[in-house]
């Protein structure tokens, strides 16, 4: 995993006791349980680590705080190997404040009803030329013993993050050396930039990246996607929501259809949680059709985890796979 790594800092607050503030007369929530996790980068990682990887090496960094000491703590609860994540005094650690209103369930446990205004705390100034050098050295040392490289580029702000121009570049070399491991990238802002790899964009991400605001269906989504891979030749994917997701693996164009869910959602993450699918599928030696399916799977479980960004285990993806083939048999 290389890529932005950020702690999703959530506030659960009850709306029965909001005071009003003395200082300001303004609403003061009242946290009645906070919750620390791998957010960004690290909800490919807690997808990963759900599905069943075993060794996931973190390349990133983090500055020398708070949040930065709970980001850390919740990679290696989940597993991860963090002797590559950088921590860096002239940084602060990337963190999304979430907070939330919460009900008391049946089951006497919170359940978030509503997500508030998030509170972003990022590294707007360039990232340093020696913290650049220090993150591709990690990618090196990593690569002999990867099954698959997974890129997020996460920051908006370009060349703030780990994932800069210089970085991108590296990677992109790395994966023209080993055209046989699966790198899969996946970027909010700069997806056509990238070469060599596999990308998955959403179609607006897609449509950024290409200047247009073309058509939303689904032949207009593969048309696109043709387009952003070019002569690369890597499988590259185009996620459409709760129409599932489009494939250019060289051999033509394929949709394959998402699946269907009943209940609230959460769209929050699924994205991430596609791309671990896909990395998974890829590096065991499965199809991009193959790996579409499973990601499609594993994304209509994750979004039925309202208030956080799910996962979904291999126990999970198997059972939704058999109800699926129940209903369609």
């Amino acid at each position: 995993m290389v890529g932005d790594f950020f702690l999703d800092a959530y506030f659960d607050c009850d709306p029965h006791l909001n005071e009003p503030s003395v200082e300001t007369g303004k609403t003061a929530y009242q946290v009645v349980r906070t919750r620390r996790q791998a957010g960004a980068a690290g909800t490919v990682v807690a997808n990963l680590a759900a599905l069943g990887c075993h060794q996931i090496d973190t390349i990133g960094y983090i500055g020398n705080d708070g949040e930065g000491f709970e980001l850390r703590r919740a990679l290696t609860r989940l597993g991860a190997d963090t002797s590559h994540l950088i921590v860096d005094e002239g940084r602060v650690t990337p963190t999304y404040g979430k907070p939330c209103l919460v009900e008391t369930a049946k089951t006497r446990a919170w359940q978030v009803t509503e997500e508030l205004e998030r509170l972003d705390i990022k590294n707007r100034r360039p990232t340093p030329a020696r913290l650049q050098t220090c993150l591709i050295d990690a990618a090196h040392r990593c690569l002999s013993a990867a099954d698959a490289i997974v890129v997020v580029d996460q920051v908006s702000e370009p060349n703030c993050g780990v994932i800069t121009t210089r970085v991108r570049r590296s990677i992109e070399e790395l994966a023209k050396r080993h055209p046989d491991k699966p790198f899969v990238a996946d970027s909010r802002k700069r997806i056509g930039q990238f070469r060599q790899v596999s990308i998955k964009p959403n179609l607006g991400e897609a449509q950024a990246a290409l200047s247009t605001s073309s058509g939303r269906s689904v032949a207009a989504a593969g048309d696109l996607l043709k387009r952003l891979r070019g002569r690369r030749l890597r499988p590259c994917f185009c996620t459409l929501s709760t129409r599932g997701m489009v494939v250019d693996d060289g051999s033509g164009l394929k949709h394959v259809a998402a699946f269907s869910v009943s209940g609230p959602t959460d769209p929050v993450g699924a994205g991430d949680s596609a791309t671990s699918a896909l990395a998974i599928v890829l590096a065991a030696g499965g199809t991009a059709t193959e790996a579409a399916l499973t990601a499609n799977l594993v994304a209509s479980i994750t979004v039925q985890q309202i208030g956080t960004t799910g996962t979904a285990t291999r126990r999970q993806v198997l059972q939704r796979y058999q109800e699926v083939d129940a209903r369609e048999s």
